[in-house]
């Protein structure tokens, strides 16, 4: 007598998060919709990040975004990180930035706000750019 095989692969790929947070499930409904009704690749990114683990989301430093933010081009856009944004003491001079964080440390947050800059949360990013244009 044999084994009957099935050779069906199982879909692992998450459709909801596992945390109970409220935030973050009232976050994933509203790009659960965004994702649904407009064709911007952006939302979809956006809620597959947001169903991932604390793991899959690891924290992202200032200096990070900073680096990334650099180019002339680039300064009058979003930093938007799906994960928490961490202040960096090695990096002395900040400068304007607008960032989008589902969390940013009291540090990181101190230091944005001194150079001018704003910090936007996900449900704000979608009031102002609902398709995710200009963001980064």
């Amino acid at each position: 007598m044999g084994i009957d095989i099935t050779h069906k692969k199982k879909n692992t790929s998450r459709k909801e998060p596992k945390s109970n947070d409220l935030y973050l499930r009232l976050l994933v409904k509203l790009y659960r919709f965004l994702a649904r009704r407009t064709d911007a690749p952006f939302n979809r990114v956006v809620l597959k990040r947001l169903y991932m683990s604390r793991i899959n989301r690891p924290p992202i430093s200032i200096s990070r975004v900073s680096r990334q933010m650099r180019s002339d081009d680039r300064k009058s856009k979003f930093a938007v990180v799906v994960g928490t944004v961490t202040d960096d003491i090695r990096l002395f001079k900040l400068q304007k930035l607008t960032v989008c964080a589902l969390h940013v440390t009291e540090g990181a947050r101190a230091r944005i706000l001194k150079a001018g800059g704003e910090i936007l949360i996900f449900d704000q990013l979608a009031l102002k750019v609902p398709k995710g244009e200009n963001t980064i």
